[in-house]
């Protein structure tokens, strides 16, 4: 069955799943394979629960009219999905970025969102499953779609590109992420830049911040730039208070004085100032904006204020590389606070630079003075005295709950396999 045909018995049933224990009745499935699962062999355990169709790309060992065969069911996947795209006449706004990039992502739709049908990537469904099945999720009363793209290795953005064929694209920034499959710095901004190359070559608009000279020089040659940051570009604005939550202050392009968020980190500001660029340009209202920003209450384990008892506790553990732990850790020895506790997790996919990586995380750590400082995971070695060391957060959370902090100021933040969130659970 070509793709056209496909897509007649998806309009027919207008719902995509590739997981049975998703899966809800009239759902087409897709029957993925992976290393470690083949969903040719639950074929009929999707059937027995309701789907329409499964898509199979191996004999699933019985016969139905209600089995299609493709070639490779991913492939197919990804192929309905541009499909779907296609029939849309409407701004595609594609988000990726070393940092920021699902936080950007919630508050670019936030706004968008206050004026516009708009559709976006639910959680971090940003990988090569999640985002076909982000598009085949918008319907046909939509505006204005936002997709999180994410990557740990090069041509990953450009395939995303090759289906979603954004019309919009935003960098955050290319910082110390995946470098185990990336190989390096460099070729994190080469990963990240196939977003820019697509839109160079497809007429596409770029929103760049002006802060990293990394994205002017990449952002070179794509037909429309909107430059916004904190000194030049057509919007422009200064963080006015950050101790606990985040105020930001539009100094130019909005009359936007004063954006009392929830969120914790002066390193948000990138964020929020994207958000208000993209919301103007697509001739959000000003009071629209703030509301939206000022509404949206972070979750997931990302940069959430938490309070227990008289402490305030940043959980900021759903992921963690060496700039996002930098930017935490320089955060937190800004804030107000007599006591000071870090409890900080291990960072994942560094490859040959992960101890390296980590030392540098110590070094920067015992620049400033701690009330008390915990490091969990293997690639902590040679700490100064007087640092904590577990090898998991569960050993953690035990030395956590038997300490009785009071008016302690507590960051905990680390990759998402080290589950750091467990600490305060």
């Amino acid at each position: 069955m070509n793709i056209a045909d496909l897509y007649q018995v998806f309009l027919q049933y207008p719902s995509v799943e590739t997981d049975t224990r998703k899966l809800k009745k009239g759902d087409i499935f897709f029957a993925l394979k992976g290393p470690n699962f083949n969903g040719n062999h639950y074929a009929q355990q999707a059937l027995n629960e309701g789907a329409s169709y499964c898509i199979c790309d191996e004999n699933p060992g019985f016969e139905s009219e209600q089995i299609i065969m493709v070639e490779d069911c991913l492939n197919t996947l990804q192929m309905l999905a541009k499909h779907h795209r296609q029939q849309f006449n409407i701004p595609f706004i594609a988000i990726t970025g070393s940092n920021g990039k699902t936080t950007t992502k919630e508050l670019v739709s936030a706004v968008l969102a206050s004026t516009y049908k708009t559709y976006t990537t639910e959680g971090n469904l940003n990988n090569h499953i999640g985002v076909p099945l982000t598009l085949l999720r918008i319907k046909k009363d939509a505006e204005i779609a936002v997709i999180e793209m994410g990557a740990n290795h090069l041509k990953e953005i450009k395939s995303y590109c090759s289906y979603t064929l954004p019309t919009h694209g935003i960098i955050t920034n290319c910082g110390k992420a995946h470098l185990e499959g990336f190989g390096g710095e460099e070729a994190v901004k080469k990963a990240k830049g196939e977003l820019f190359d697509f839109l160079k070559n497809n007429y596409g608009t770029a929103f760049i911040n002006t802060e990293y000279d990394y994205l002017i020089e990449m952002g070179k040659g794509i037909p429309t730039i909107i430059p916004f940051g904190e000194r030049c570009g057509d919007l422009t604005g200064v963080i006015t208070h950050d101790d606990t939550y985040l105020e930001v202050s539009i100094t130019k392009g909005a009359l936007l004085p004063s954006i009392k968020t929830q969120l914790v980190g002066g390193y948000n500001l990138p964020n929020i100032l994207t958000a208000v660029c993209v919301g103007k340009t697509f001739n959000v209202a000003d009071e629209k904006i703030k509301t939206a920003l000022e509404n949206y209450q972070p979750s997931n384990s990302r940069s959430q204020l938490l309070y227990k008892n008289s402490n305030k506790i940043i959980l900021d553990a759903y992921n963690a590389n060496p700039t996002s732990m930098k930017a935490a850790i320089e955060n937190l020895s800004h804030m107000e606070g007599a006591k000071k506790v870090l409890i900080l997790g291990g960072m994942m996919e560094l490859g040959q630079d992960s101890l390296k990586e980590h030392q540098n995380i110590v070094d920067l750590i015992s620049s400033n003075v701690w009330h008390r400082v915990v490091l969990v995971g293997k690639d902590y070695i040679n700490l100064p005295e007087g640092y904590i060391h577990f090898t998991q957060s569960s050993e953690a959370k035990n030395w956590f709950n038997q300490q009785n902090f009071e008016d302690t100021l507590v960051l905990i933040k680390g990759s998402r396999s080290m589950q750091m969130e467990k600490v305060i659970e």
